[in-house]
């Protein structure tokens, strides 16, 4: 049985796998609460902070993206897996601040010992030294009187916005903030999720013996 002071937050937009993972959960013994964007889910951390979060990464709101991104920054001691069907295997895709990548549609029992086994151990000292070099997730903010593309970003360090025109399409890039010319670096996100959410049940659920072990 897991400690029942662990304490599960599950952020995912799919209502009917997220009472799943919940339930599934329970049944182990963690404590789970649920919302189903990143704002919301940042709004149940005013209520506590979570040991671990399960995170989708196409939500709409606030996406995973951007909500693993916030909490790597201002709750670096939190574990967090990120989910979702887009990128296949098991390695972090680029840019993303999680410790852990669950492809949906798999073999459920491995996300289930990602999440022991996160609770059992301890994150590495070194870990929130580094906790900063993931970039900010950012969704663009429409077209620029030049008719190029921008978008407006906020500074992790003097927290003031502005805007950049986006000259190049690569995913990740670097600036200066033009208050206090700190380096930044961002990413962009896009707001569709481009897989289907139905291959999220392709794949049976865990059996007896994966929820009791």
């Amino acid at each position: 049985m897991a400690n029942p002071q662990a304490d599960i937050l599950i952020a995912e937009d799919n209502v009917e796998l997220r009472q799943l993972l919940s339930t599934i959960l329970t049944q182990l013994g963690f404590s789970v609460r649920g919302a189903d964007d990143g704002f919301t889910a940042l709004t149940e951390m005013r209520g506590g902070i979570p040991d671990v979060i399960l995170s989708d990464l196409y939500m709409p709101g606030m996406s995973g993206f951007e909500f693993l991104s916030v909490v790597r920054r201002r709750f670096p001691s939190v574990r967090a897996v990120a989910m979702s069907s887009a990128f296949s295997g098991s390695d972090i895709p680029a840019g993303i601040a999680a410790d852990a990548y669950y492809e949906k549609a798999t073999n459920l029992g491995s996300l289930l010992n990602i999440v022991k086994s996160m609770v059992r151990t301890e994150r590495p000292a070194a870990f929130q030294e580094s906790s900063t070099t993931s970039p900010i997730w950012i969704t663009k903010a429409g077209l620029a009187s030049t008719g190029e593309e921008y978008v407006v970003i906020s500074c992790p360090q003097c927290l003031r916005t502005f805007p950049e025109v986006l000259s190049e399409t690569e995913i990740f890039h670097e600036t200066g903030c033009i208050h206090c010319k700190s380096e930044i670096h961002y990413a962009i996100v896009d707001t569709l999720d481009p897989t289907p959410k139905a291959h999220e049940f392709s794949t049976p659920g865990p059996t007896e013996q994966q929820i009791r072990s």
